[in-house]
């Protein structure tokens, strides 16, 4: 490598690559849930920075992009069009419907087929597209039946409105049941040193090469604070925690995509240099038993 390439050439590429919805895309992307307001709700403070920030991110070699068409509701992806449309032919942009918010981070699961259809199509009118590459079921609605939900996606990626299908907060036995159905690209649960609560599920997608996206990689912050439990092991190796924490997620198998979010860009420019952050074996079983 050579200094005349860019940072992300740098930086990025280090995180490695892996196949998802027929792209091949870097180990590290970024969650796109913080560029709206406070509580996920509303216009950002500084909708200009926003726009500066996602524009950063692909500069930086991000090509996976990470959003919910309840995030706002709908302003992320409205931001993300603003931002990056038209598309550039290696990000990925993804967004996931099946979640409702009716203020300030108060959500509800909504999972009937004709609302999927719904945020379907309007998120493929907001974001700028005619069919959305990856699109992911938001939660499993406990009300409406498994296959229902399923079936509609597997409809929409029939109509061509959905290349990929991409499941989120669910069991090892929902996502044997889905790929029952049709085929799944991907599998998205909260996951990080920390928070290991989904660790078959990690397990699972690891054996059946399906690539597993965790989202809160920094568990929604404290692991980037001073304080963390990170922060010895960080100084020690001439690290910030947040990139102790995203290294730690990059080593622990080859499947793992961690999306970080911000709305920094100091902190984005932080996250996305943990890719060239290597972890030797005796300071992974350190961080491995924080989960104990």
């Amino acid at each position: 490598m050579t200094e005349e390439q860019p940072l992300g050439d740098r930086v990025n590429h280090a995180s490695g690559t892996i196949e998802l919805a027929g792209r091949t895309i870097h180990r590290l992307g970024f969650g796109a849930m913080r560029v709206v307001g406070p509580g996920c709700w509303g216009e950002p403070v500084d909708r200009d920075a926003s726009v500066r920030l996602l524009r950063r991110a692909v500069e930086l070699g991000v090509d996976f992009i990470d959003t919910a068409s309840v995030y706002g509701p709908h302003v992320s992806e409205e931001i993300i069009r603003e931002a990056l449309h038209p598309y550039p032919e290696h990000v990925l942009i993804t967004t996931k419907g099946g979640q409702t918010q009716f203020g300030p981070g108060e959500y509800a699961v909504l999972g009937r087929p004709e609302y999927l259809r719904q945020e379907c199509v309007l998120s493929m009118r907001r974001l700028g597209v005619d069919h959305i590459d990856l699109y992911q079921l938001h939660q499993v609605d406990p009300m409406v039946p498994f296959e229902d939900q399923i079936g509609e996606l597997k409809k929409l990626k029939e109509e061509g409105k959905i290349g990929a299908i991409g499941l989120n907060e669910v069991t090892v036995g929902q996502v044997s049941a889905a790929r029952e159905i049709v085929e799944i690209a991907s599998v998205q649960n909260q996951y990080s040193v920390t928070q290991r609560k989904h660790e078959d599920v990690l397990e699972h997608c690891a054996r059946e090469g399906l690539p597993f996206i965790p989202w809160f990689p920094l568990d929604m912050g404290p692991l980037a604070r001073t304080d963390s439990p990170l922060s010895g092991l960080a100084a020690r190796i001439g690290a910030s925690p947040a990139q102790v924490a995203l290294a730690w997620l990059l080593a622990r198998a080859e499947n793992v995509v961690p999306i970080p979010g911000t709305a920094s860009m100091t902190h984005l420019e932080e996250n996305i240099a943990a890719a060239a952050v290597r972890l030797d074996p005796a300071q992974v079983t350190e961080l491995n038993a924080l989960a104990d």
